[in-house]
């Protein structure tokens, strides 16, 4: 049985600075959260983005553009005319070498476009999500702990998607899809302000997890969920249906997953959110010098993997 979410909260390292306390507007942002109806309001976002009448379409898109300032260069079809609803037009594919995926037979590549907030190692048997919270691996990834235990010390990267990027969300390394799991929770918005104030958002949040295997390892591709994301789909099964309790899903070798290659297409989200990767400890090695708490684009190259 899974247990419930426990948050360690991390004290300044000897020598550092005092660790800030989240600020009065930090706790009145999540106050407001707390009074939001998030469901209904997920139904709303999800019946509005989906909206076909003509002149609503086009409104919507370009107010969209405008106030989120979207690169319509690297966009397939850059005419609101043609799109047909504003759910379409945000999980928008780019034109053809807008996104370049890194070469190379084991390279781990950026899943997304965003800013990559965080890129390093698990510490025993927890993630990082900000200076002043942990939670752990198993409570994130739907595991006992016992199951947990190789992603000790493993790769970890987290992406926060704007609502100006890309949306689509790609395979990191190459490998095979063996399982998804939804995980049913909150959608707390998962900004900046957000996170540094809820202990245990990422745990505590609607997922959708993505299994994948190589020859040397494991590693998962989570799809956060956050406020006003009407719903996460898979490239390979559509729109992820929401429930009221954790739905597993196993590939079979008479039913296999898809095998794809870093880079290839796993799903997207309708309305924005955050990727986390989670690998088993040894599988992923990132490259010195990343640049952490900045822009990255999907295909980036972000380590080496184990072959």
């Amino acid at each position: 049985m899974l247990s419930c979410p426990r948050i360690e909260y991390v004290a300044a390292a000897p020598g550092n600075p005092p660790l800030m306390l989240p600020s009065l507007l930090d706790q009145l942002f999540v106050l407001f959260q707390r009074l939001l109806p998030e469901r209904q309001l997920g139904r709303a976002v999800h019946a509005l983005t989906r909206c076909r009448t003509p002149w609503v379409r086009t409104l919507l898109i370009r107010a969209f553009v405008r106030l989120y300032g979207v690169n319509l260069a690297e966009v397939e079809h850059p005419e609101p005319d043609a799109w047909e609803h504003l759910n379409a037009f945000f999980t928008r594919p780019l034109r053809a070498g807008a996104r370049p995926v890194a070469p190379g037979p084991r390279t781990a590549v950026s899943p997304s476009d965003g800013i990559l907030e965080y890129v390093g190692y698990a510490e025993a048997n927890e993630l990082l999500q900000a200076k002043r919270f942990r939670y752990r691996i198993a409570d994130f990834l739907a595991l006992d702990p016992a199951d947990a235990k190789p992603f000790s010390g493993g790769a970890t990267a987290t992406i926060y998607l704007a609502p100006h990027d890309y949306h689509r969300v790609h395979m990191p390394f190459a490998g095979r899809v063996t399982g998804t799991v939804y995980v049913p929770g909150r959608r707390w918005a998962v900004n900046r302000r957000t996170v540094r104030t809820v202990p245990g958002l990422f745990a505590a949040n609607e997922r959708v997890i993505v299994w994948c295997e190589t020859d040397a390892g494991r590693f998962a591709v989570v799809l956060v969920g956050a406020l006003n994301v009407a719903s996460i789909s898979l490239a390979w099964s559509g729109e992820v249906p929401p429930a009221g309790t954790v739905v597993r899903t196993r590939f079979t070798p008479a039913d296999p997953g898809p095998e794809l290659p870093a880079g290839g297409l796993l799903g997207q989200f309708n309305l924005g959110s955050t990727v986390v990767v989670v690998a088993e400890r040894g599988l992923i090695r990132w490259d010195d010098g990343l640049h952490q708490g900045g822009p990255i684009r999907m295909g980036a190259r972000l380590g080496q993997g184990r072959g």
